[in-house]
C-alpha cells in the first residue's frame, strides 16, 4: 500500500457497531496499521485464541523461552493471513522489519522481536496475533457509512493494558457513547 487518503483511520481504533454479527468481528476493536486507496488493514486487538498460547508459538520457531513467558495469549488479528504472525508493539520500535504506525506504535513479523518477547526482553506492551483484517479499496468507508463501524482515537492502556473483554465497551465510552444506547439497526439521515 502507498498513499495515505485524506480521512485515512491509520492510526485509530475501529470499533463494531453491536449490529455487526459476523463472529470474525462481533464487538470488536480493531487498531488500523495502514488505510491507503488501496485499502486498510488492521489487527483485532480483543479477541484471543482459546487453544493456542506464546509456548506452541515458540516451540513451532524453535525460540527459547522463559516459562513466565510460555502463557502469553495469542490474538485472532483477524481472517485474513491466519497463519501468519503479527506483533503490533510499543517501543522500541526498530525491530527489523517493523513498520511505524505512529511515533508509539510498530507492526512486526520478525522473529527478532519473538525472540525478545521470549526473554522478557520485548517491547513496551504488544499483542502478538495470528491473522489481520483487510478491506479492499473504498470497503471501509462504505461500511462505515452503512454504520457497521465506528471509528476513535487509539488508546494506548486500552489495547495493551486492559482486559481484552473490557476493550470494545472502554473503546465506545472513550468517545463520550453510551455502548447500552447503541442500536444495532442501520439508519441515514
Amino acid at each position: 500500500m502507498t498513499t495515505l487518503i485524506p480521512n485515512s483511520l491509520k492510526g485509530q481504533f475501529l470499533i463494531a457497531m453491536p449490529g455487526l454479527k459476523d463472529p470474525n468481528f462481533y464487538r470488536s476493536v480493531s487498531f488500523i496499521f495502514e488505510h491507503t486507496h488501496e485499502g486498510a488493514i488492521g489487527i483485532v486487538i480483543n479477541n484471543v485464541h482459546t487453544s493456542i498460547t506464546s509456548r506452541l508459538i515458540f516451540q513451532e520457531l524453535s525460540i527459547d523461552y522463559r516459562d513466565e513467558t510460555a502463557g502469553i495469549p495469542i490474538h485472532i488479528g483477524g481472517p485474513v493471513h491466519m497463519n501468519e504472525i503479527f506483533v503490533l508493539h510499543g517501543p522500541p520500535l526498530d525491530y527489523e522489519q517493523s513498520i511505524i504506525v505512529n511515533p508509539g506504535i510498530a507492526i512486526t513479523n520478525s522473529k527478532s522481536i519473538l525472540e525478545a518477547i521470549a526473554k522478557a526482553e520485548g517491547p513496551n506492551g504488544y499483542i502478538i496475533s495470528l491473522g489481520c483484517a483487510g478491506w479492499g479499496s473504498g470497503q471501509l468507508e462504505f461500511e462505515i457509512k452503512e454504520n457497521v463501524w465506528l471509528n476513535g482515537p487509539y488508546a494506548h492502556d486500552i489495547m495493551f493494558e486492559l482486559d481484552t473483554d473490557r476493550r470494545w465497551e472502554e473503546a465506545i465510552t472513550r468517545m463520550g457513547i453510551d455502548p447500552a444506547l447503541l442500536s444495532d439497526a442501520a439508519g441515514h439521515a
